[in-house]
């Protein structure tokens, strides 16, 4: 069954977009991951393009996260002013972001920069968090005793302090503030809600623990996708209303799915799976920029592709 999108301009066929959503809204509930990462390429790889895909995965990372932090309230797993630090920096990072995006978009290398971003980051951040992990594992097959993750760094001598009692930590504001701002310019220019940043930055960085994280990380995505995909429908018009819809309804039903499956699985597993994932991806993207198209020239419109 096909359906026209008419702000990307081609014709998809309605379930795929509704099992796309579906996937990326079981990875929002397991991992505290808007999906944003995983669902841009993937409109990439259909024939979205670049500029819809990165608004309008933005817009679909909002109902995913809503649907999987609603479920971390009833855990009592959100830290809710961590997360609201976490959104001051975000909404700044936004705002630049969206001014990077227009200016990339007028010099005509929008697409390029968008792909790019996707292989460096997501390529960097996945082999370090399956490193990560699988050393976390090793240290604690061999010791009975836990593996203690907080340790005290320069990130906890800074100043401007606050306690932050659900996440047991007493810590300066300016990191949660500058990993929000970090993850608000991610989520302009590259439609994702950063969650694969956040969360391992949460856990090693600012020593968050694990049961806190995801739920703290939906929470503060939610309102950074939102301002970011309200920016690019005012300044680019480019948010494919029927294209959100189709994955909003299969993300809400995903991300009560993985929020079930989430909790049964450990902590250090759900690490090195999201870590996988993170890799192949950024894998996909990195060989469609290497290998020669089939066609090499397209023709074009209005200056529009």
């Amino acid at each position: 069954m096909q359906i026209y999108l008419p702000i990307a301009e081609v014709s998809i066929n309605v379930f795929l977009l509704l099992g796309l959503g579906g996937l990326v809204g079981i990875l929002s509930g397991l991992f505290g991951v808007g999906g944003g990462f995983l669902i841009t390429p993937l409109l990439f790889f259909i024939g979205i393009p670049p500029t819809v895909a990165v608004a309008t995965g933005a817009n679909q990372v909002v109902a995913s996260s809503v649907s999987g932090v609603l479920t971390q309230f009833k855990r009592k797993a959100v830290d809710v002013p961590m997360g609201l630090v976490l959104l001051a920096g975000g909404m700044l990072g936004s705002g630049l972001g969206i001014w990077a995006f227009n200016l990339l978009t007028k010099l005509g290398q929008i697409d390029l920069v968008v792909q790019l971003s996707y292989v460096v980051f997501l390529g960097a951040i996945g082999l370090l968090m399956l490193l990560e992990s699988l050393r976390a594992m090793n240290r604690a097959r061999k010791s009975s005793k836990p593996v203690k993750r907080h340790q005290h760094n320069w990130v906890h001598n800074l100043p401007l302090k606050l306690k932050f009692r659900a996440s047991g930590l007493y810590i300066s504001v300016f990191p949660p503030l500058a990993i929000g701002l970090l993850v608000g310019v991610l989520a302009a220019i590259m439609g994702v809600g950063g969650g694969f940043i956040m969360v391992p930055a949460m856990i090693y960085l600012l020593g968050m623990p694990t049961k806190v994280v995801i739920g703290t990380s939906l929470f503060q995505i939610i309102f950074v996708t939102a301002f970011t995909t309200v920016m690019h429908a005012v300044t680019n018009q480019s948010v494919d209303v029927l294209l959100a819809l189709m994955l909003i309804l299969g993300g809400v039903v995903g991300a009560q799915i993985g929020s079930r499956v989430g909790a049964r699985l450990k902590a250090e597993q759900l690490r090195i799976l999201l870590a996988l994932l993170v890799i192949i991806v950024a894998f996909k993207l990195g060989l469609d920029l290497l290998i020669r198209p089939t066609e090499l020239y397209s023709l074009s419109a209005g200056g529009q592709p």
